[in-house]
């Protein structure tokens, strides 16, 4: 019999900290990774060069940037549920963006994916906080996803066959999307079924993306169903190649084949059945495979450059055994988004399971053999008509059921915009009991028409900008608090000179300065005006600094235990830090970008010892030193070591300021860069 039961999985972890307070105005970070030229965009066919243009990020509102863990690791004990019949036992990770982080083959003892040892974030979602490993749901934008360090709701449902079915659900926040998971395994199965719908509740279109990730170990060959594929690699284009053989010889169907990190997306024939499968040197190995609308597949390696394993090594622990990830997603690149008529959904089924062949064809040279082989493999061990027909039996009588055993919380989002709008999702419920203080200041907004002021002295909540939301804002009263917020939400709306002058207007009357400060600070900065920004960065910390700022945003919240009480003030302490960190790295970097070097060294001389020593300011102060002229004290922080914790996957800063300093190799310790050299 299938069951579904809560565990504790300990692992030694790094904790995430608290979320960065200033609010995300700004395209997600990075160097451009997924870029595509003009050109290149010219020459691509018409309906992927529309999906790639198709509402491009102009800042990660609503979400927040979440930057606030470290690197020093302590065991820790992660909530899972694990879902377990005769044949598979899966581990998920419900506070984890519900991933997947272990398949484990009862018969045959083997782990089918890569399961990473320890909990490391890393800045690869789009907001911050990412770690590697197991099947990750991607969904809202290019790129690995806000919720990859969130909780997801979490229930027990029934499955088609009867049996119990594990669902997660959430309110995706950039694409004010819902969407669920739903994960079972029929009796006997040796494959795990997941069914995913994403559902737009709104009467307008919204763009859609989604990709499921799946690391694996990189001492495999990767077979799909293509001759073909599109390359993105260091380059950042796109071009489309031939597999398994790339032009200069080199099979590229290996991971450890490649010198550098690259993506390879595979141009699926239009009735070709989806699957995608990792195998070692026996033949054996994980395969995925779903219904038809999940289009797309990929092969993502790190590459054997020195770059490629320092990042490995970075997102888990010296002696770590590499991985590679293989993808699915709705679209035939990560770079595309489809459209989501309003009030339609997209909904796929897929599953995850192991596969043996023949390991003389499907590892040999011969590669329409190769796939051959492995497709008769996977005929033998689940038949497409029986993924199919598993599709139509949950769509039917189990996608709506709604939850039975309640298992974990997620956020109160969902339910705020639920409340809002009214909507109807049979399956998902999003009850106003998970809404909590982030979301009240909201709820009185839509019941009242007026959004409560912060308590005295506190920051201003977390932000919300679709347009039913700026409407209200529009027709509130008008205080510092609602200019701020209005001001946001024209700022995600593109209205950016209208933004600015909602802040200007709350900077008029407000007590607590700092956060419109800091607002019109980025306007000026994304307006090519560095003198005044940096000017106002500075004056936001300043002001956080010097005044009482409590920054807890608990406004009207119930009165709390002792306990209770305890915990609220250290999260207000943890806050405090926090913004007076990132303000103080706002500011640092935007007086060293103005030229101003003598007073981003008297703001640094204001900054608490703890923060200096911190990896992030100690890469700041290698720039202060050099703009300063002191070459040798900044090689000197080099020689003395620091790791940046939130270092942007692609970043190349380390590089380029040692070479600066030296013509010698860089170090293996700062080796981060993803191209050659």
């Amino acid at each position: 019999m299938t069951t579904v039961r809560r565990a504790v999985l300990t692992l030694p972890a790094a904790p995430l900290g608290p979320d960065n307070p200033l609010p995300a105005l700004r395209a997600p970070a990075g160097p451009g990774a997924h870029a595509v030229d003009a050109r290149t965009l010219a020459e691509l066919p018409r309906d992927m060069a529309r999906g790639i243009g198709r509402a491009p990020l102009r800042s990660l509102l609503p979400v927040p940037v979440r930057d606030g863990y470290g690197r020093a690791r302590t065991p820790a004990g992660l909530d899972t549920i694990v879902i377990e019949n005769d044949r598979l036992r899966v581990t998920v990770l419900p506070g984890l963006g519900g991933r997947i982080h272990s398949l484990h083959h009862k018969p045959t003892g083997r782990e089918l994916l890569y399961r990473n040892p320890v909990f490391q974030p890393a800045a690869f979602a789009l907001n911050g906080a990412w770690f590697s490993g197991g099947v990750e749901w991607n969904i809202g934008a290019t790129g690995h996803t806000t919720l990859s360090c969130s909780p997801l709701h979490a229930a027990t449902v029934r499955a088609p066959d009867g049996g119990p079915m594990l669902r997660l659900w959430e309110w995706e926040r950039l694409r004010d999307l819902p969407f669920q998971v739903d994960l079972w395994l029929p009796e006997g199965s040796d494959f795990l079924y997941v069914g995913v719908r994403i559902r737009n509740p709104h009467e307008h279109p919204a763009p859609a993306y989604w990709w499921s990730n799946i690391a694996v170990p990189e001492d495999r060959r990767i077979l799909a169903p293509a001759d073909a594929a599109w390359h993105h690699g260091y380059e950042r284009g796109l071009r489309r190649v031939p597999v398994p053989r790339t032009e200069d010889g080199t099979d590229h169907t290996y991971p450890l084949n490649s010198t550098h990190a690259a993506d390879w997306f595979y141009d699926l024939p239009e009735e070709q059945r989806r699957w995608i499968a990792a195998l070692d040197e026996d033949g054996t190995g994980l395969v995925q495979t779903s219904t038809d609308p999940l289009r797309g597949r990929k092969l993502f390696v790190w590459g054997t450059g020195r770059g490629g394993r320092r990042w490995q090594e970075w997102l888990t622990q010296p002696g770590t055994p590499g991985y590679a990830e293989i993808q699915a997603g709705l679209a035939r690149t990560q770079l595309e988004h489809l459209e989501l008529a309003g009030g339609e959904e997209f909904s796929w089924l897929e599953a995850y399971g192991p596969l043996a062949v023949d390991p003389a064809a499907a590892l040999g040279d011969d590669w329409p053999a190769a796939r051959a082989d492995v497709e008769r493999s996977l005929a033998g061990a689940l038949p497409r008509t029986a993924v199919d027909t598993a599709y139509t039996a949950w769509r039917e009588s189990a996608a709506d059921a709604e939850p039975d055993e309640v298992l974990a919380a997620g956020s109160g989002w969902g339910a705020l915009e639920v409340l809002r709008g009214g909507h109807a999702l049979p399956g998902t419920p999003f009850p106003e009991a998970t809404l909590g203080p982030e979301q009240y200041p909201w709820r009185e907004l839509l019941r009242t028409g007026v959004l409560p002021p912060p308590a005295k002295g506190a920051g201003p909540g977390a932000p919300l900008v679709s347009g039913p939301w700026r409407d209200m804002l529009e027709t509130a009263p008008a205080d510092p608090s609602t200019e701020y917020h209005l001001g946001i939400a024209q700022w995600h709306a593109g209205d950016r000179a209208q933004a600015v002058r909602s802040w200007e207007r709350g900077l008029k009357e407000a007590a607590v300065r700092w956060p419109l400060l800091y607002c019109l600070a980025v306007a000026d900065r994304e307006d090519g005006h560095p003198d005044r920004a940096a000017e106002r960065f500075t004056e936001a910390f300043a002001d956080h600094r010097g005044g009482e700022t409590n920054p807890t945003s608990t406004t009207g919240a119930a009165a709390v235990t002792v306990e209770g009480a305890a915990a609220v003030t250290t999260a207000a302490t943890e806050t405090a830090d926090a913004t007076s960190a990132a303000l103080g790295r706002e500011a640092l970097v935007a007086l060293l970008a103005a030229g101003l070097s003598g007073r981003a060294r008297d703001l640094w001389d204001r900054l608490p010892e703890h923060e200096r020593r911190s990896g992030a300011f100690r890469l700041i102060e290698v720039r202060l030193l050099l703009a300063e002229g002191r070459r040798d004290a900044a090689r000197a922080v080099f020689d003395e070591g620091f790791e940046v914790a939130d270092l942007r996957e692609g970043a190349e800063i380390l590089g380029e300021l040692w070479a600066r300093l030296t013509d010698e190799p860089l170090p293996d310790a700062y080796e981060f860069r993803m191209r050659p050299s």
